[in-house]
């Protein structure tokens, strides 16, 4: 049984047994993860011990030929990516989203260092922490600098048997890949997110249509045009290498592999081969220091997010799309995606969604990456021989059926997703089916305000609270997320589970009483209720007439503007430029006060009902100010709207409790049992599940074999 056969059997057995045994399989996760790093302990040594060997034979023309002939190469392959990830966007249908609030929205992306990653202060540093760019320059100074060195040659000798070694060691390492993907792909199968997969699946089908177009035709096909070199034998050689990078979805693990490959290839076609093979072993590891094609493919990540919120970004701004990335993508892919999100003012929440997809793309990216690897290779030690052949038989076909293949992809998939795959806006009904996470305790939910008591309460809250055995806790019905009316009609909410909580610990029953947000101090100060528990801010005026307790959460001011607009808010100074803005202010002076501190030349309009505002076909405001963690909340039930927090400055709005009757006493008992929840985990829990909207939609256990179709288990 051939390598490769024994590779697709391990393959299609891991995802068999992910199958049968769905989120069990995750036992296999360390295997997998074990398998990935025996791979990965001899790539760094092999890259140094390649780039000095190979760079310390030559001479200086020799260098400079290389750096010429193989950087017009690699210029070629990013111009064919960055073509393919523009068109990626013509696929895409039409779509309205939303999402919970992200701390992503106050976070801003770290300075992209070039000197941290490339130039490395101590090279032993950067070799033990797998700083790749930085051995890479570190090998390639080393190699150079050995060109000139006298007697250089006995050093070359033990490198060369240093490098045999390893190059050695990685083979017995690749004995183990059946067994290994077999890990992997057990665990992928079994535990792979198949709700985050429905959210993305146009994104997810048209990049992996576009990277298995580049990666098994576009790339090998180049090949072939510009060399003797057939598809058929490129992929005779790498499929093995191929299919362990697919599935591990690391391409630095076999590098290696397809170093020897593109040697072999170049053996048997160049009419120099003792000077041609030796070539790849300086292009493939200094090529890794470079964004590679599969890389640059993420890009379309970008162009995915503005759509899918959208706000497209328009056909001029690709070139600066296209250089900046080149940039960015220097480092790494988790650092470049956010920054450039912020620099083309799309929400950072919908980093999410480029983690969800990366359980496939970073393997159809990594299969582009890998052929992107044998093709810089072929092509600039072809190019370093004076080998590639441009001849129009070969060119015109390769050109023409790359077209055809082009357009028939991005065609279909674009049908494909007009007629049945075009997603339907479902977030409007998460937030709508959201429950109390605990038990509530027994409770009296009020509509309109109960009748008083004949006989007027007094004496301290605490004696009043337990002489009639019920907390009373007024309410503001529609504050998202912290009190509001479900679905089903049951009060819900942030606050109201702490308030359920907080009933439960004292052992009484609850009573929910609606307050109006005018005269919220007067029924306090009346007796109406105990506490209001309904997302208060503190503010300065509400503090002069209201004892507040401690603060519990801390709320962040942020504007709510239609999805279209989004890039015109995100800078205090451009919104205050604009020549007229309309903001839209709740009827509390404090906002009033900070929109007018920021933009002194807005004309603010107060906002009654936030839900009639947003439900305007046409609204009269530019945009809503309000906390970024609520406005979240409402854009879930209107799309068409999004939130941003203008820069620079971000202004934080305590939470807190008003307490009735300025009663000291009970304030203190109240400070005393937030601090407590705070400390027990309570309210980052709640705080995790109504505003970042974690586990907010009901979780199924994943599919499977051994619980869908036998049902040995539950």
């Amino acid at each position: 049984m051939s390598p490769t056969q024994r590779t697709l059997i391990g393959l299609a057995a891991g995802v068999a047994t992910g199958l049968f045994l769905g989120e069990r399989a995750s036992v296999f996760a360390v295997a997998a993860d074990a398998f990935v790093k025996l791979l990965q302990m001899t790539v760094l040594p092999y890259v140094t011990l390649s780039i000095v060997t190979s760079l310390g034979s030559l001479d200086y023309a020799q260098a400079r030929r290389l750096g010429v002939r193989a950087g017009a190469v690699l210029l070629t392959l990013w111009g064919i990516a960055l073509a393919f990830t523009f068109l990626i966007p013509l696929a895409f249908p039409e779509v309205q989203t939303a999402s919970f609030f992200s701390t992503t929205l106050l976070e801003r992306p770290p300075q992209f260092n070039f000197v941290d990653l490339y130039i490395p202060s101590n090279p032993f540093h950067s070799l033990a922490n797998s700083i790749v760019p930085a051995v890479v320059l570190f090998s390639a100074v080393l190699g150079i600098a050995l060109i000139g060195v006298e007697r250089k040659q006995v050093l070359l000798d033990v490198l060369g048997v240093a490098a045999a070694a390893v190059a050695r060691a990685t083979r017995l390492a690749v004995r183990l890949t059946p067994y290994g993907l077999f890990a992997i792909a057990a665990n992928e199968a079994g535990t792979l997110n198949l709700e985050q997969l429905g959210r993305i699946q146009v994104y997810l089908v048209t990049y992996v249509a576009v990277a298995l177009l580049v990666g098994l035709w576009v790339l090998p096909g180049l090949v072939a045009a510009l060399t003797t070199i057939r598809v058929a034998e490129i992929f005779a050689l790498t499929r093995d290498a191929l299919i362990t990078a697919v599935v591990a979805a690391d391409l630095f693990i076999v590098l290696p592999v397809l170093t020897e490959a593109s040697k072999t290839l170049l053996e048997r076609h160049s009419p120099k081969p003792s000077v041609t093979t030796a070539l790849p072993d300086v292009i493939v590891p200094v090529s890794f220091n470079f964004p590679h094609t599969g890389k640059l493919l993420s890009l379309s990540f970008i162009l995915f997010a503005a759509w899918f919120v959208d706000a497209r970004i328009a056909i001029a701004n690709y070139p600066q799309l296209a250089i900046t990335g080149l940039l960015t993508f220097f480092g790494s892919l988790t650092a470049a995606i956010p920054f450039l999100l912020d620099l083309f003012r799309i929400p950072a929440d919908t980093f999410q969604l480029f983690l969800a997809t990366g359980v496939v793309n970073s393997r159809v990216g990594t299969l582009v990456a890998a052929m992107h690897t044998v093709t810089v290779a072929i092509l600039g030690a072809s190019a370093i021989a004076g080998t590639l052949r441009f001849e129009r038989r070969r060119l015109v076909p390769y050109l023409a059926i790359t077209v055809v293949l082009t357009i028939a992809t991005i065609g279909t998939t674009r049908a494909v997703f007009a007629g049945m795959l075009r997603p339907a806006y479902t977030r409007d009904g998460v937030l709508a089916s959201m429950h109390l996470l605990h038990d509530p305790t027994e409770a009296v939910v009020y509509r309109t305000a109960p009748p008083r008591p004949a006989v007027p309460e007094t004496g301290p809250v605490l004696d009043r609270i337990r002489a009639r055995g019920a907390l009373r806790v007024g309410y503001l019905s529609g504050s998202l997320p912290y009190a509001f009316f479900n679905a089903a009609g049951d009060l819900v909410g942030l606050d109201v589970e702490l308030a359920h909580r907080l009933a439960r610990e004292l052992g009484l029953r609850l009573e929910f009483v609606p307050l109006e947000r005018a005269s919220l101090a007067q029924a306090l100060a009346a007796g109406e209720c105990d506490i209001a528990m309904t997302g208060t801010p503190v503010t300065t005026d509400r503090a002069a007439g209201v004892l507040f307790s401690t603060s519990y959460l801390d709320e962040t001011l942020g504007l709510i503007v239609p999805d279209y607009a989004r890039e015109h808010f995100t800078q205090w100074a451009e919104i205050k430029a604009r020549s007229a803005t309309t903001i839209a202010v709740p009827d509390v002076p404090y906002y009033t006060a900070k929109i007018r501190e920021r933009l002194p030349g807005a004309t603010l309009q107060v906002m009654p009902d936030i839900g009639v505002a947003l439900a305007e076909p046409r609204p009269s405001f530019d945009a809503i100010a309000m906390t970024a963690e609520r406005g979240s909340a409402w854009t879930l039930q209107y799309p068409r709207f999004t939130v941003v927090v203008p820069e620079p400055g971000i202004v934080k709005v305590p939470l807190a409790y008003p307490i009735a009757a300025h009663d000291q006493a009970f304030a203190s008992f109240i400070n005393t049992w937030i601090e407590l929840k705070r400390k027990d985990g309570t309210i980052d829990a709640l705080f995790a599940y109504w505003v970042l909207g974690r586990d907010a939609a009901p979780r199924t256990p994943r599919w499977s074999i051994i619980r869908n179709v036998l049902h040995w288990v539950e």
